[in-house]
């Protein structure tokens, strides 16, 4: 059963470290900048770690392209 316990462990592993720095990114700075109504609200950011963790890339991708859209 190791045999399939360590490849599993390790891409969860690469899956949730990015997640866990985007996680942690966001919720500083970007959330703020995106929706309006989390300004000040820093009860509930914890209870999105597990999701952002989970959709890094969407999150990423989304924070990404409406920073880029505030720019111009």
């Amino acid at each position: 059963m190791d045999i399939f316990a360590d490849p599993v462990r390790a891409v969860l592993l690469l899956w949730a470290t990015p997640g866990l720095i985007v996680a942690v990114a966001f919720l500083a700075f970007g959330i703020d900048r995106i929706d309006h109504a989390a300004v000040g609200a820093y009860a509930f950011r914890p209870l999105l770690i597990p999701g952002i963790i989970l959709l890094w890339p969407l999150v990423a991708w989304r924070w990404a392209v409406l920073a880029r859209k505030r720019g111009e």
